[in-house]
């Protein structure tokens, strides 16, 4: 039996909502602000896939994700297809100039790890990480788009 864990976490960044949903939209660039991606390589012959590869010392993960939903300036929501259970989205709120990025992300544990484990304690981990993705990834932006 799998448990799921959801996590949303939000940040404002100070570009325009198309520079903002330009950059995240290239899933093959998400290991350079997300800490735990390790890789992220969208298939050719079907790009709603990608293969995902999730480290952090001497955990590895690996997962087939499927685009469910793509509006752009507006979501990216997926689900896993095969290997490591989650889903979630990725919203875009315009702010005349900035953007509000908005990232919910659930995923599957064993229900006996989670009784192994404190599950406040894994959800507190997991929350403060992506919060720092998308601290990096507003520095990410703000450097591309040329204001830091």
């Amino acid at each position: 039996m799998t448990d799921w864990l959801e996590h949303s976490v939000q940040v404002e960044v100070a570009v325009p909502i198309e520079f903002t949903w330009s950059l995240w939209s290239d899933l093959e660039q998400m290991p350079r602000w997300m800490k735990w991606i390790e890789s992220v390589h969208v298939l050719e012959e079907n790009p709603e896939l990608s293969q995902w590869k999730l480290a952090t010392g001497n955990i590895n993960f690996t997962w087939l994700s499927r685009i469910l939903k793509i509006v752009p300036n507006q979501i990216i929501q997926w689900e896993s297809v095969d290997g490591l259970p989650n889903r979630g989205a990725v919203r875009f709120y315009d702010r005349h100039g900035s953007s509000i990025v908005k990232l919910t992300v659930a995923y599957g544990i064993p229900g006996w790890l989670g009784k192994l484990m404190d599950n406040l304690f894994l959800g507190r981990v997991v929350e403060s990480t992506i919060q720092a993705d998308l601290e990096r990834f507003k520095e990410y932006a703000l450097a591309a788009y040329g204001k830091s």
